[in-house]
């Protein structure tokens, strides 16, 4: 098992461990530049509660070492590209860059700093964690039987689930079409019929046409004969052929 001395010790060790940067987080949030990948000794210097002059004592004795886990220092035209880019507003004409893996690797290094303490301390117990409690499902060595169990499962779910789905919504849909085609029919009669209502109104209501009566019906019986013109002295002479 590793321990705390042999981190402090080793650089071989150190580089071993150092994709572990999520344990970073894990103990204290660690902010970043705008470019969300570095930050400056400044930031490193605050994230382990001790002074900027400390950390670079640290860079100067294991600068070779920083350097491999991705420390650098712009100068010049990549500093002013990296401002602008950054947002950056300062006229220093270097700037020291840490990315999280030479965060990291200040933590493995620095001894006096309580916060660089747990964060070897994290990084321990999970690489302890890590060799003790392996992967219980490794994965199968037969890639060419994993992919036909792969297909076998897809080919399962297809047809437990899937095509039955489809069938129903076919199903569904074909009765759907009939119900919508028959209601389809219906309307169109009913179009046609107020259609036909609409122009016999025009014809009926065109100017000049009077609405016509009702038909004479044929007389069957035989023509009346006039009746005599009724006067006065035909009254007073006692209106003969009066029943």
């Amino acid at each position: 098992m590793i321990n705390e001395t042999a981190l402090l010790e080793s650089q071989t060790l150190r580089g071993s461990v150092l994709d572990r940067t999520d344990v970073l987080d894990k103990v204290k949030a660690l902010s970043l530049l705008p470019d969300g990948m570095h930050v400056t000794t400044a930031m490193v210097a605050s994230y382990f509660s001790v002074t900027a002059e400390v950390i670079r004592a640290l860079v100067h004795d294991h600068r070779a070492e920083l350097e491999a886990s991705g420390y650098r220092v712009l100068t010049g035209a990549e500093l002013s590209d990296f401002k602008q880019l950054s947002g950056i507003q300062s006229r220093t004409r270097s700037l020291a860059l840490f990315p999280r893996r030479a965060v990291l690797n200040i933590a493995m290094l620095l001894r006096d700093s309580e916060v660089a303490r747990q964060v070897r301390v994290y990084l321990l117990d999970m690489e302890y964690l890590a060799r003790t409690h392996p992967v219980e499902n490794p994965a199968p060595a037969d890639t060419a039987s994993l992919d036909a169990r792969i297909d076998q499962r897809i080919t399962h779910i297809l047809g437990r689930t899937v095509v039955p789905l489809f069938n129903a919504l076919i199903e569904t849909s074909g009765e759907h079409r009939r119900e919508l085609t028959a209601l389809r029919a219906g309307v169109q009669r009913i179009e046609k019929r107020l259609k036909q209502h609409h122009n016999r109104l025009q014809r009926l209501e065109a100017p000049g046409r009077t609405a016509p009566g009702p038909p004479e019906t044929p007389s069957t019986s035989r023509p009346r004969a006039a009746s005599p013109p009724y006067t006065v002295d035909w009254w007073r002479n006692g209106a003969p052929g009066r029943p």
